[in-house]
């Protein structure tokens, strides 16, 4: 049934369902401080459907996991510049109450470090302003963090992640902004039109026997490129493709490469 409210996640980490059960799969996550809309609510109101902020994804929250804010605060939080985490973990004081966060979680703070004094927030850990766009070597220390971090399907944190979260996370913490999914991040930035013309930092897309896009990562420089396949790790990259270190097969056909960060 259609319904219309508005929410921030002020858990850890929640998951975003395919469908309204325990049992649907995980699309992506919520971080602590991002913000959502709902659009639709089940008919026992166990589940609402939630549209993210960030990237307009749509998915399914347990409404227990729900923390119901005012179209007001939802329109402040869409135009007040907060700030990111880059703390691989730190914690938040929120009410009095110790919450652990994870990196990439939004703080509601400007940069004008005011917040609004209901919140009753306490953070005393790293963190930029989100819109901040930071240099190549940034970038790559960011994604250094995510190492090893173990491959989940709609995962986006450094405990749990899958290829195309950790390039979202990656570029989100460096101030750009991309889609959640492979096949639309393939279509962002700027093309580089042939294999010889990569530079680090750029994103390889790679793609199935049918010609969809089905994983991606970032270029290192060289013949190295970091992305998420069983953990964050760093495989070698050719023109044919993502190989495997360890087994020196072919794992990933080569599709194509987009340049997001700015030449």
């Amino acid at each position: 049934m259609e319904y219309t409210d508005y929410g921030v996640c002020r858990l850890s980490v929640i998951p975003v369902r395919a469908a309204a059960a325990d049992t649907s799969a995980q699309i992506t996550q919520l971080l602590f401080g991002e913000h959502y809309e709902v659009t639709e609510q089940t008919r026992d109101r166990a589940w609402i459907r939630i549209r993210i902020a960030y990237d307009q994804y749509e998915g399914w929250l347990d409404a227990r996991q729900h923390h119901s804010v005012s179209r007001e605060y939802f329109d402040y939080l869409n135009r007040t510049e907060f700030k990111i985490t880059t703390d691989l973990t730190s914690s938040i004081l929120y009410h009095k109450s110790p919450i652990p966060i994870l990196m990439g979680s939004m703080i509601p703070i400007s940069s004008s470090e005011l917040f609004k004094m209901e919140e009753q927030f306490a953070f005393n850990g790293e963190a930029k302003n989100l819109g901040q766009k930071r240099e190549p070597e940034f970038l790559y220390r960011q994604a250094a963090k995510y190492l090893n971090a173990p491959y989940q399907a709609g995962g986006k944190s450094p405990f749990g992640i899958d290829a195309a979260g950790f390039t979202q996370m990656v570029f989100k913490l460096c101030g750009y902004t991309l889609l959640r999914d492979a096949w639309q991040q393939a279509n962002q930035g700027k093309t580089v039109k042939t294999f010889h013309e990569r530079k680090p930092g750029d994103l390889f897309f790679f793609q199935d026997a049918e010609g969809r896009i089905i994983h991606t990562g970032i270029f290192q420089g060289g013949d190295k490129i970091i992305h998420a396949s069983g953990r964050v790790r760093i495989d070698g990259v050719g023109e044919a493709g993502i190989e495997d270190f360890d087994t020196k097969q072919l794992v990933y056909a080569f599709s194509h490469i987009r340049r997001i960060l700015p030449e």
